[in-house]
Parts: C-alpha cells; sequence; structure tokens
C-alpha cells in the first residue's frame, strides 16, 4: 500500500515479501452449506439479533478522542460490545472502537449515520470523518445530510487487536526476493509461512475461529443499532465491498444505502485463493499501464520513451537489489513493495516516478528513504504488523484454501511466466493460509434477499487489486443494482476521486435515492501530471 497517511502504511508479508496488506487473496471452490453449517448459521444469527438488540438500548457514549489517536474535536470517539462468538452472544464480549462528526447540514437535512470500511481486510475506518474536518470537496454534499462513522473492525487498531508476529521483526528489511531461484528458496519461504501461522495461533489463538467476514457484517450490524439506526448507509471500499455484500446478504432488510467501490468479486470459487491469482494478472497490466504513462513523461522522469525501455531500467533496479540490497536494506522485496502502489492508485504515479527517476540519476538516497523500514516508528510498525495479521487472519478463516504446497507451487510458477510483477510476492503473503491453525469456513453465498434496496456499484475497467468482473458478478447477484464503469481507468478506490460523472451520481443516490435507470459508463478521471 503506499506511504500516503490517509493509507495504511506499507506491510510486510511474513514469507519474505513487502506487500500491501490490502492485496486480496484466495480459496478452492467451497461445499454447499451442511445442515450443521446452517444450524450453526442460525444460531449466530440469533445472537446478532440478541446483540443489536443490546446495542441499541446501550446506545454509544460519545467522548473526545484519546489524543493518540490523532483525532481532534469535533471528531468524537466511542466504543460498541460485540459478541466474540456470535453463536455464544452472552459468552466473551470485546469492544469496537468508533468515531463520528455529525452532519454540516441543518437538522431538517440530516438522513443519518453514513458507516464506512475502507478494505483490507485489516484497515481501519477511523479517519473517515477527517474527509469532513479536512474540507474534502469530493464528499462535501453527502457531510451535509450524513454523519460520517467510521470504524476499527475486530482484531484491527484498537478494536481487540490481534498480531502474529513481533512487530519489528515483521518490518526488518531485507527480505528474500520473493522470486524463488532455487527449490531451497522455495522450502525457506514455506517454512516461514507456517512459523507465521503457528504464530498468529500462539499470539491470537482466542480470536483466530471468530475472524471472518460474517462475524465483521454482524459487528456492522451491531454498530448500526447502537448509532440507533434502523437501516443501515453505508460506503465501503476494495474488501469493504466484500463485507457489504456480505451484511447485504445477512441483513437485506437492513440496508438503507449502499455504496461499493472497486468491488471483491464474491462468488465463492474466488474467496479466496482464486482472487488472488485473478489479481496478480491485473496488477500486471496496470504496472504496463504506468510504464506507457513513465515513457510518455519521458522529457520529466529519464527513464526510457518505451515501456520497453521503462521495463528494462526496473529489470535493472531489481537485479542491482538482489545482488546487493541498496542501503544494506533495500532489495527485490522492499522494491516491489514501493513500487506496488503505482499500479494500485493513479495519486502515487508521480512519486513513484520521481523517486526511480532520482535513483536512475545517481541519487539512491531518495530511493532507500520511500522503500526501507523506519525501524525507529514502532507504532507505524505495529500497525503494519496488525494489518497484515489481520490480512492474513480473516482470509485464511474465512474459507478453504489449498494445502497441497504441488498447487500452489504449480499455479504460481505458471503465472509467473507472464505475470512477474506481482506474482511470487503475493502468494508467500498468502501461504500461510494453507496450513492455517484453526477450522477454515465456507464463504457466504452472496445473493439478494428480501427487503435489498437498489445498491450502487462502482468500478474501474483497469483496476488491479480487484479487477472489473468483481463488478459485474455482484451487479449479477445484487438484483436492482446500478452499475457505474469508469472506462479506461484502473486507480483503486473511485469514489474518492474528481470524476463529476461519478461524484454527482453518488450524491443524487446517496441524498435522494435515486439511480440511472439503467448502467452507466463514465471517461476517466484526470490522468496525473508530471
Amino acid at each position: 500500500m503506499s506511504r500516503r497517511p490517509t493509507r495504511r502504511v506499507t506491510a510486510l508479508g511474513s514469507a519474505g515479501a513487502l506487500v500491501t496488506a490490502t492485496l486480496i487473496a484466495g480459496a478452492v471452490a467451497a461445499p454447499t452449506a451442511t445442515a450443521d453449517a446452517r444450524h450453526g448459521q442460525d444460531r449466530e444469527a440469533r445472537g446478532a439479533t440478541i446483540a443489536a438488540a443490546r446495542a441499541a438500548k446501550a446506545g454509544i457514549d460519545w467522548q473526545d478522542c484519546p489524543e493518540d489517536w490523532g483525532l481532534v474535536k469535533p471528531i468524537q470517539c466511542g466504543w460498541v460490545s460485540v459478541p466474540l462468538d456470535y453463536a455464544k452472544p452472552n459468552g466473551k464480549q470485546i469492544k469496537l472502537a468508533v468515531d463520528r462528526i455529525g452532519n454540516t447540514g441543518t437538522k431538517a437535512e440530516r438522513q443519518g449515520a453514513l458507516v464506512y470500511n475502507p478494505g483490507g481486510p485489516g484497515g481501519s475506518g477511523m479517519r473517515f470523518p477527517t474527509r469532513v474536518t479536512g474540507k474534502n470537496a469530493v464528499w462535501a454534499n453527502t457531510a451535509k445530510a450524513y454523519d460520517f462513522v467510521g470504524f476499527d473492525p475486530r482484531g484491527v487498531g484498537h478494536s481487540a487487536p490481534i498480531s502474529c508476529i513481533d512487530p519489528q521483526e515483521f518490518v526488518k528489511a531485507p527480505k528474500a526476493d520473493p522470486v524463488p531461484d532455487s527449490e531451497a528458496d522455495k522450502r525457506a519461504q514455506r517454512k516461514l509461512a507456517a512459523e507465521y501461522a503457528d504464530g498468529c495461533a500462539e499470539r491470537s489463538g482466542a480470536m483466530l475461529p471468530q475472524m471472518t467476514t460474517p462475524n465483521t457484517a454482524r459487528d456492522l450490524d451491531v454498530i448500526r443499532a447502537a448509532l440507533g439506526e434502523k437501516k443501515l448507509n453505508y460506503l465501503g471500499v476494495s474488501y469493504g465491498t466484500y463485507l457489504g455484500a456480505v451484511y447485504g446478504t445477512l441483513f437485506p432488510g437492513h440496508v438503507r444505502r449502499m455504496v461499493v467501490d472497486s468491488v471483491v468479486n464474491p462468488d465463492r470459487d474466488n474467496i479466496w485463493y482464486q482472487a488472488n491469482l485473478n489479481q496478480d494478472i491485473a496488477f500486471e497490466g496496470r504496472w504496463k499501464d504506468w510504464e506507457d504513462w513513465v515513457a510518455k513523461n519521458d522529457a520529466t522522469f529519464h527513464l526510457g520513451d518505451t515501456r520497453a525501455k521503462v521495463q528494462n531500467q526496473w529489470l535493472k533496479l531489481r537485479a542491482t537489489a538482489k545482488k546487493s540490497p541498496l542501503g544494506g536494506v533495500v532489495g527485490p522485496a522492499e522494491l516491489i513493495s514501493f513500487f506496488q502502489s503505482a499500479p494500485y492508485y493513479d495519486s502515487s504515479w508521480v512519486p513513484v516516478a520521481t523517486v526511480f527517476s532520482q535513483y536512475v540519476a545517481g541519487d539512491t538516497q531518495a530511493l532507500i528513504d520511500a522503500a526501507a523500514p523506519d525501524m525507529s516508528d514502532t507504532a507505524g510498525n505495529a500497525s503494519s504488523e496488525n494489518g497484515n495479521a489481520v490480512y492474513t487472519a480473516v482470509e485464511c478463516t474465512d474459507a478453504k484454501w489449498p494445502t497441497s504446497w504441488q498447487k500452489w507451487d504449480r499455479d504460481n510458477t505458471r503465472l509467473h511466466k507472464d505475470y512477474p510483477f506481482m506474482t511470487w510476492a503475493n502468494a508467500w503473503m498468502n501461504l500461510p493460509c494453507a496450513t492455517w491453525p484453526v477450522k477454515q469456513q465456507t464463504p457466504v453465498n452472496v445473493k439478494t434477499g428480501k427487503g435489498l434496496p437498489a445498491v450502487l456499484i462502482v468500478q474501474s475497467t483497469n483496476d488491479a487489486a480487484t479487477p472489473y468482473a468483481g463488478a459485474v458478478e455482484l451487479h449479477k447477484r445484487f438484483k436492482g443494482s446500478r452499475l457505474i464503469t469508469e472506462k479506461d481507468a484502473g486507480s483503486h478506490g473511485v469514489t474518492g476521486l474528481v470524476n463529476p460523472c461519478i461524484n454527482e451520481r453518488v450524491d443524487t443516490y446517496l441524498l435522494a435515492g435515486r439511480t440511472d435507470r439503467s448502467d452507466v459508463t463514465c471517461a476517466p478521471h484526470a490522468t496525473p501530471k508530471p
């Protein structure tokens, strides 16, 4: 993930790839639910009803936020109690951190709370109210009508945080090159992945079986009740779209408005192993888009005036760092972690190209500063480690993963031939799921239920992290939904960008509940200028 403060800091795959914790990952086709599983879901549904009723009665005791949370007045913070295990609603409870800022319009204009999840799994939504304090123009109209509410999902940040490894150990660099040169390299990475899975059990064992998307969706419903809202208004980006899809399936009658942006394909066969492989392909495509842009702006960056020349500079840099890590700390794994923010977000195109350009011109330090971990930033490192732990725990527990190393090896070796940028880094990041120490669940069958209103789906065609097919699949499953496609664009997270064709429609939907009569295709937002 990019290092901008609005995003979570780069997380480091335990198995030697510095890769982002919002990468999505994958599982083999899940069997249909057994009677036992259905009985378990019934118990959990009853537990969620009990917990929501309790939360509605308790409400939220809003206070000024703790000083070290970095959220200043008028943002307020509070806590919502939820059961660790919804099958035992009167058993152990955990506290979830929530925050809010009131609507900026009149009392008459207010339409309730808009609850946000930025993705991950492992991302915190607590910065959401700062869109109001920071006077974010894209959200100004919506802010008149809604309180902006963020939360740390279970296991994240201030909400009973989990951990899998010592944070300083987690960020330590350089890691091994994710691209293996030999069977010995693969064995070393497999050992690291298995140790990471064991570390999750040792450090966070009691939480692991309950770290699932359905439980987070139930938590979302308890938060809705604690806010005093009859129905939920929700904005989810990236993994937050999958959370929204599962919420909409489990609580269709509780949804008022829902916007999902940059969509995880909710097909059970995709969650999560296959999603990971599809992502490797999409990342390669978006990496090439960025290289084309760099080549077009060769007068600024001097990295080559064709994609092939820019790629050659990248391969040269990678080989140099592999032979001798820059500054002793930046090897290929750290380079991938830094450079991958360009295929993620257009806002990273200029900063990443600038640092690359400086390196080629002889300034190595700028790249070391950008790509190396800051060992003195213990709070940031703890946050990175926590984000990666939650990412791993949710995706490994949500679904069945292949346990055969042969399958992982075959699939990733084949993909790497044509899509080398991310494939092996992504594989090692997700490999702990192959030896996961707790029972893996069956993903929810995402579908339309009684009372589900029109859901607004927003997606760019060239998104790397959540390929376009995901939006099409959710659109098919949620009857009456509308799809806005941003054509020939690929920034991850579309609703936060300036594109009037999209911004005005999101506003109209959230403010008036109206969508276009049919799906809409918008021209791309402006390409970054160097």
